[in-house]
């Protein structure tokens, strides 16, 4: 069951990066059919960007309250009708607003993918399962270009909205129908039943023919979502040091994608289709590294429970206590940084030589292979920081970095008529340098911050409790 819920999560990772850059190759078209500029066109993508990192602190904290699989039942049925609305629209102003409700819909899925594996799996083996559903979050921007070239060619552009709706449909069907809820806030270790409401069709046929009154789980207050929670999540002083790392590691990943389209046309004159496929180097590298460095993650977390005598099954309690998970975590980054930075290097200046087409594909290969790898050890460090809210705060992750990244993708056009496109690239591999000092102050120093932070919690909790008493829950 771990394994099928897990490929779920992985599948449903890929919706919100695909979705995103599924749209491209239909700019044009859209422009055309819509009578209106690419830079009204261009809006569009804003506004998707914004809700993307709007939309997780929403559904984050949905989650956490109210579990996995409704949550992700509302986000999806949202971004159906989203898609529907977006295939027969033939108006500017509903494009925009549907655009964003699509945003909404599919972007509230990343941070529930990174909280179900926390759900499901230890600490000590969490690397691995989180590495599986990086690469759907990686794979979405390789495939979506290839796809919504093919579609918007072939069979225009409302096709890919049909498309998008079709994909996911096909993939809430089996959740609905077989996958149980995993929130730990809501069933514990899967010894609490969960509200009537939210038990698999499977589980509810069974019951019946059993006859069978379903079990009453403990009355759960829902609440409207508070974006609150992130933001408290986003400022805490470790956490937004990680956040603002990961962002920058980000940064350099989604430019890199983003500028790979206009550079190949304006250098090697390539159509749409076949700037498509140059993305597929990309996503190979980014598919096979986040796997590898899954497995290297949780052997690096064994080495140190090893040295230090502690059993690594420890982590089966999701509980890191006094353990150096930061080291765990960040000590597989600096190799992979330090590369992933030399070949950024290495792809900017062969834009800026325009070599042979095979240069900068084999860079783009070592970059897919060594950047995402970075900031998914980094997204696996942040759910293990927050056991009891992973939704949230992989929500938080998710804020920052499309902050930063739509703020990045605004100006890169700039950047690099200013500096040119070597120059350009070399700013920003220096910035994934100057993290690694930045990491081993984090590494250092987290362990220390994290028990400051618990015992001000303790101190907290002991002042609203009074003599005598004690606290149940």
């Amino acid at each position: 069951m771990k394994i099928w819920i897990t490929i779920m999560a992985t599948i449903a990772s890929v919706v919100s990066p695909m979705t995103a850059h599924i749209y491209f190759p239909a700019l044009d078209a859209l422009a055309e059919e819509l009578n209106v500029s690419i830079s009204l066109i261009n809006l569009t993508l804003t506004s998707y960007m914004i809700f993307q990192g709007i939309s997780p602190t929403i559904f984050g904290d949905f989650g956490d309250m109210a579990g996995r699989r409704p949550a992700f039942i509302v986000a999806f049925v949202i971004y159906i009708c989203a898609n529907i609305g977006l295939a027969l629209q033939r108006n500017y102003a509903a494009l925009l607003v549907l655009r964003c409700l699509q945003s909404a819909g599919s972007s509230g899925t990343l941070a529930l993918s990174y909280a179900v594996v926390a759900d499901i799996t230890p600490t000590a083996k969490r690397g691995k399962y989180m590495g599986f559903v990086s690469v759907g979050i990686n794979l979405g921007p390789t495939i979506g270009p290839v796809i919504g070239g093919l579609l918007t060619q072939y069979l225009d552009w409302p096709s890919i909205f049909w498309f998008c709706v079709i994909f996911v449909a096909v993939w809430l069907v089996p959740w609905i129908i077989a996958v149980p809820e995993m929130c730990r806030n809501v069933v514990g270790n899967g010894s609490i039943p969960p509200q009537s409401w939210n038990i698999t069709v499977i589980e509810f046929l069974k019951r019946r023919k059993r006859g069978e009154k379903p079990e009453p789980g403990p009355k759960r207050k829902l609440r409207f979502p508070n974006p609150l929670g992130t933001l408290v999540i986003t400022f805490d002083k470790q956490m937004s040091q990680i956040l603002l790392i990961a962002a920058i590691i980000y940064c350099n990943f989604i430019l890199v994608a983003a500028t790979l389209s206009p550079l190949f046309t304006e250098i090697y004159h390539y159509n749409e289709l076949e700037v498509g496929l140059c993305f597929l180097p990309y996503g190979l590298g980014c598919c096979l590294t986040v796997v590898l460095q899954g497995y290297v993650v949780d052997w690096n977390y064994r080495r140190i429970a090893k040295k230090l005598g502690i059993d690594p099954s420890h982590g089966r309690r999701n509980e890191i206590g006094d353990f150096p998970i930061e080291s765990a975590r960040i000590q597989p980054i600096y190799p992979s940084l330090l590369a992933g930075a030399a070949a950024v290097i290495g792809y900017g200046w062969a834009l800026q030589a325009e070599t042979s087409v095979a240069v900068p594909l084999v860079l783009v290969f070592a970059i897919g292979m060594l950047v995402p790898s970075t900031f998914s050890i980094l997204n696996t460090l942040i759910v293990d920081l927050y056991p009891g809210s992973p939704a949230t705060a992989a929500a938080a992750n998710n804020l920052v970095r499309c902050l930063f990244g739509a703020a990045a993708t605004a100006v890169v056009d700039y950047m690099i008529d200013a500096m040119g496109r070597g120059w350009c690239f070399t700013f920003l591999a220096l910035l994934m340098v100057a993290c690694l000092p930045w990491l081993r102050f984090i590494e250092r120093r987290g362990p220390r911050w994290r028990a400051e932070k618990l015992k001000r919690a303790n101190s907290t909790d002991s002042e609203h409790t009074e003599p005598g008493t004690t606290e149940t829950e």
